[in-house]
């Protein structure tokens, strides 16, 4: 089919417009990538756009060989492992039982879930809630409180009625438990919403520094992320250099050139780019299962 000029045009103008969007989102990444590529003390001269100017590892050598920020990165990794199983686990539990027409007060439960979603208690008692359940300075205090999450139960139940009542009945004859139609039938074949949810619960767990830095003191207990921000929001580059591994201290004077400014990008990168790593698994589920669960009702 031929295009008349005016599509033609049209045409022009999505592309340009999209690629100054795209262009406009990619630049800061790519910019912090730079920089961390980059002379710390070159850096604070500025001018530093597209390209490195002076190319140094340095800045990933500190991080590299600071404990502290290697120690929050291992953090992460089991954080955002346990908080996503546990929460898509618990959460899709949740929601297949949200869908059974038999649960007593099933529209009341519904309706509290729902009034979490707007109101909350503020986080003075829900520090006070953490302190008495006694999980202060515990890795689990990041896990734990958010096993469920009411938006991902409401795109877990509408997906499981949109599938066929007959799958449960069948299996029913057959003998089995609700139990085991959950996990023989019900979860295996919620593939792409189930990508689409530990994609964005994991993305969550992976990125969020606040909640450590109110609950956890204890810096050995402190995901990559919280000390991230700590660098940012200081200038001690000095502390930074001191608090090393003594097997990187034959190195401070070939690392004076780091600033923290370098290596707040160095770290930001290292802190970035595991989680963009697993998008392209479960691109192919994204749209997908997004539309399903929104949609179907």
């Amino acid at each position: 089919m031929k295009l008349s000029n005016g599509d033609k045009a049209l045409s022009i103008v999505i592309y340009v417009v999209l690629g100054i969007l795209g262009f406009t989102a990619f630049y800061p990444f790519w910019n912090a990538a730079v920089v961390s590529f980059n002379l710390g003390t070159d850096t604070m001269q500025g001018g530093i756009t597209f390209w490195p100017r002076q190319f140094s590892l340095e800045n990933y050598e500190v991080v590299f060989k600071d404990k502290r920020l290697i120690d929050g990165f291992v953090i992460s990794v089991l954080r955002t492992v346990a908080g996503t199983i546990g929460t898509i686990l618990a959460t899709s539990i949740f929601a297949y039982g949200m869908t059974k027409k038999e649960l007593i007060g099933r529209k009341l439960y519904m309706i509290v879930c729902i009034f979490t979603m707007y109101f909350s208690g503020g986080l003075i008692p829900s520090y006070l809630l953490i302190r008495e359940l006694g999980l202060m300075n515990s890795f689990w205090v990041m896990v734990i409180p958010g096993l469920i999450s009411v938006w991902n139960m409401i795109i877990f139940r509408a997906f499981f009625i949109g599938m066929p009542a007959g799958l449960e009945e069948s299996a029913k004859i057959d003998g089995c438990s609700n139990w085991g139609i959950f996990f023989r039938i019900i979860f295996p074949l919620s593939g792409p919403v189930l990508a689409t949810l530990s994609l964005f619960t994991a993305v969550y767990h992976w990125n969020d520094w606040f909640a450590p830095s109110i609950y956890i003191s204890n810096i050995d207990l402190l995901p990559i992320q919280t000390k991230l921000q700590q660098i940012l929001n200081s200038n001690i580059m000095n502390e930074q250099m001191s608090q090393m591994d003594s097997s990187a201290s034959s190195h401070l004077n070939q690392m004076r050139s780091v600033t923290t400014k370098s290596l707040s990008m160095a770290t930001m990168m290292v802190a970035t780019l595991p989680i963009l790593c697993v998008y392209p698994f479960v691109q192919k589920y994204f749209v997908k299962g997004v539309l399903i669960g929104s949609l179907k009702e």
